[in-house]
This record gives C-alpha cells, sequence and structure tokens, in this order.
C-alpha cells in the first residue's frame, strides 16, 4: 500500500510540478517511476493476486446456489403421442451448504496465497528501487556528458590558441614546418573529440527523454558535490577497522530489507505450506447443508415445494498410495531446493554490498586523487603554455600538457558521477528511500 501511495504522488506530482525543460533528480525519479511499463505490470499483478487471495477467503464461506430446470415430454414410456403441455414440469431450487472440515487445506491455501501477495510485493518493491537506479543512471550520464563536453570545448579553445601563435610565427619563419603540422592535427584532434562528446550528450539525453516518458528536451540541474564532500572525505580516507564495522552495520540493516532476500525468505516458506497441504490429501471432508428448499410446478400436480438441511461427510483414502508418496516427494524437493534459494541469495547479496561498499571507497578516493592531479596538471599546463607563448616550449611539449589535462578533468568527472553511482547501488540493496539516512549511515552516524 505504501508503494502504491508513492506510485499515486509520483503521477500527481508530474502533472503539476514539471512544467519547464529544466528537470531535478527528484523529478526524474518521479518520471521515471510512471512511465515505468514493468512496475504498471507488477502493480497489476499484485491486484490480481489480492483477487485470488480474496477468492480463497470466500470458498471459506458459505455457498450458496441456485438451480432451475423444466421440462416437456411429447411422447411416453410406450412412444405414443401426448399433449407435451400436460406433461410439462419445472423446479427451482435454492441451498446454501458450509464446509465444517477437511483438515485445515482450506487455511493453508488462504495462507499460500497471502504469501503470493506478499512475494509480489517484494517483487515490486525491487522493480522499484530497479527503476530509480535507471532514472540516477540516465540523470548522471547526461550531466556526465555535458561537463565532458565542457572540458573538450575548453581544450578545443586552448588548441585554437596555440594553432594561431604557430600561425603567426609559421610565418615570420620562427617555426618549421612540423610544428606548424603538429598544431593543425591537434586542433583537428581536439575538433574530433568535441564532436564525439556532443554525440554522446546527444544519445544520453535522448535515453533519458525515452526513460521519462516526456517530450522535450530534458536540462538536468547540476549536482552540488559540495552537499557530498564530508561523506567523500571520510570514505576515501577510511581505515581498515571503520570499514569492516561500516560493512557489518550495513549488513545487519540490508539483510532485513533487501526485496529480493525477503522473497526467498517467502519462498521458503511457501515451500513449506505446499508440502504440509500434500501431507492432508487424505484428510475427510465434512459439509453441512445448511438450508435447501425447492418449489415446482407440473401439469399432472400443480404447484409444490419442499425445505431441508443435513451433514454430509465425505472422505477419500487414495489406494493408489504411490502416487499419494510420490507428491510428498515431490514437495519435500520443492522444499529443500527453496531452501538452497535462499542461501545462494544471501551469498549473492553478501557480494553485491561487498561490491557496492569497496566500489564507493574506490570512487571517493578516485575523487580525492582527481582533484589534486587536476590542480597539478593545471598549473602545469599554464605553465607550459606562458612559455608557448615565450617562444621557450614547443608544439608539442603544449600538446603533452595539454593532454594530461583533459585527461585529469575526465577523470575527477567519471569519479564523481561513480561515486554517486555507488551510493545508488547501496540504497537500492537497502531498500532506502531516505538518501540521507542512507549518508548518516555509511558517516557512522
Amino acid at each position: 500500500m505504501k508503494r502504491y501511495i508513492i506510485y499515486l504522488f509520483c503521477t500527481f506530482f508530474i502533472h503539476v510540478g514539471v512544467n519547464a525543460e529544466t528537470i531535478n533528480l527528484e523529478q526524474a525519479r518521479a518520471l521515471a517511476l510512471a512511465n515505468s511499463r514493468s512496475l504498471a505490470k507488477y502493480n497489476l499483478n499484485l491486484r490480481s493476486s489480492e483477487l485470488d487471495e480474496k477468492s480463497q477467503l470466500y470458498s471459506m464461506l458459505p455457498s450458496l446456489s441456485a438451480d432451475y430446470s423444466a421440462s416437456m415430454n411429447y411422447l411416453d414410456n410406450d412412444f405414443n403421442f401426448v399433449n407435451p403441455i400436460d406433461t410439462f414440469d419445472s423446479r427451482a431450487t435454492l441451498s446454501v451448504t458450509q464446509t465444517i472440515f477437511q483438515g485445515g487445506k482450506s487455511f493453508i491455501k488462504k495462507a499460500i496465497s497471502e504469501l503470493n501477495s506478499e512475494s509480489l510485493r517484494k517483487d515490486a518493491l525491487n522493480e522499484y528501487f530497479n527503476v530509480l537506479d535507471s532514472a540516477d543512471s540516465a540523470y548522471y550520464a547526461v550531466l556526465e556528458d555535458a561537463a565532458s563536453l565542457e572540458a573538450s570545448e575548453s581544450a578545443l579553445a586552448a588548441t585554437l590558441s596555440s594553432l594561431a601563435i604557430a600561425e603567426i610565427r609559421q610565418s615570420s619563419g620562427m617555426i618549421n614546418q612540423g610544428d606548424y603540422l603538429k598544431a593543425l592535427a591537434d586542433k583537428e584532434s581536439q575538433e574530433n573529440s568535441r564532436n564525439q562528446a556532443r554525440r554522446n550528450l546527444s544519445l544520453s539525453t535522448a535515453k533519458l527523454k525515452s526513460l521519462l516518458g516526456i517530450d522535450f528536451i530534458p536540462q538536468p540541474e547540476h549536482i552540488d558535490f559540495s552537499g557530498y564532500e564530508a561523506l567523500i572525505q571520510y570514505l576515501g580516507n577510511i581505515s581498515d577497522e571503520d570499514a569492516e564495522s561500516l560493512y557489518n552495520n550495513l549488513w545487519k540493516i540490508i539483510v532485513s530489507s533487501n526485496p529480493s532476500l525477503a522473497k526467498y525468505a517467502l519462498n521458503n516458506q511457501k515451500a513449506a505450506k505446499n508440502l504440509s497441504l500434500a501431507r492432508r490429501e487424505t484428510s475427510p471432508v465434512i459439509s453441512a447443508t445448511i438450508f435447501s428448499g425447492s418449489i415446482g410446478y407440473s401439469s399432472a400436480n400443480g404447484f409444490g415445494s419442499s425445505s431441508g438441511g443435513g451433514v454430509t461427510i465425505r472422505g477419500s483414502i487414495p489406494l493408489d498410495f504411490w502416487v499419494f508418496s510420490n507428491t510428498i516427494e515431490k514437495s519435500k524437493i520443492s522444499a529443500s531446493m527453496a531452501a538452497l534459494d535462499y542461501a545462494g541469495a544471501e551469498i549473492q547479496l553478501e557480494t553485491d554490498l561487498q561490491s557496492a561498499i569497496i566500489n564507493a571507497f574506490t570512487q571517493a578516493e578516485s575523487v580525492l586523487s582527481s582533484r589534486r592531479s587536476l590542480e597539478y596538471t593545471q598549473k602545469h599546463f599554464e605553465y607550459v603554455e606562458e612559455r608557448y607563448r615565450l617562444s621557450q616550449s614547443s608544439v608539442s611539449e603544449l600538446g603533452d600538457a595539454s593532454s594530461l589535462l583533459i585527461s585529469s578533468r575526465n577523470n575527477l568527472i567519471k569519479s564523481q558521477f561513480g561515486f554517486l553511482q555507488s551510493l545508488s547501488r547501496i540504497r537500492s540493496l537497502g531498500a532506502m528511500d531516505d538518501e540521507q539516512k542512507l549518508v548518516n549511515i555509511l558517516l557512522g552516524k
């Protein structure tokens, strides 16, 4: 129900809150949730399962039935023709019956239906966070490509400035033809990189537009990385002892909230219920006719009625015991397989958590080192660029410094957005809606 309310809220939020091309991350998530056909399908499956659950409940209530029949004959027992109207006979019957006992099978079936519904809720919850992950990835991809394009434009501007100086020097004979050709080649290379960055941005924007189901070009708002500074500093310099403690705390939280693991636990319970149901197939069935009444009319006897009630005891004992035994054995195998699936899911979840945490540590450390590298390479480029203006550095030296600067910028961009992706992954494993809660957990608060 909570997920359903959130889904309705997101749909409402979209119609009243998104009117411009600029969107933020929360709006992108809401749009992706509302546009997700897979999530909508899970909601329909859940609704269908809830109806099955009600059907199983209704089967435990008194059963009402009504019958009606009418007949006329045109031949008697001696095959002589008779007047059909003289043989007219009709009857209507109404009965109310209640099953009193059937070995507890109705309650087990009801419990299995409830487990099926709960399992689908876990599937829907898991898909909910899958959609959020997709929205985050697409949103970050646009921002990352936009930042890469900006870096490419900056590098191209520097290359064009270098080429302008080289053209002046070449015309006055201050540099040889080889250096001038190198400047031209650098300019062409940077233009190609810029064009590739434009194509990447166009593609990632188109993917985001498709995911959100919108008819305008989305312009994502920039992420304020200063809000993650404390977390980046902590995770980028975390000690082994603190890392182990953080993993243990996260594992306690995630093992109790991960929807996939919860689904396997529910499958365990369903397998146990199915085994119990198979063992009760020989239970007798006791039902009572609470009321039975009928009214009829015939040409011979006129109107007539009858009523009554009673208890019927019906039981079955399979003589083909080998079939019954085979069913029990299959149910036991299913229960064992469900237990193995749960153990495998727990191991996989542990691996996924370890991978996500290590990735968060690595990306945070990469952000810190990329910042320092960018600072050094920026100063190095400015130094070489100044020497180039003074004819103390060659075109090749300036090109090398420019390439190093571009590489440092791109490394910082990738590590920043990679860090955000690692947070999204940990959030999904723990099924956490509140990002600030996740940040506080990672900070050990």
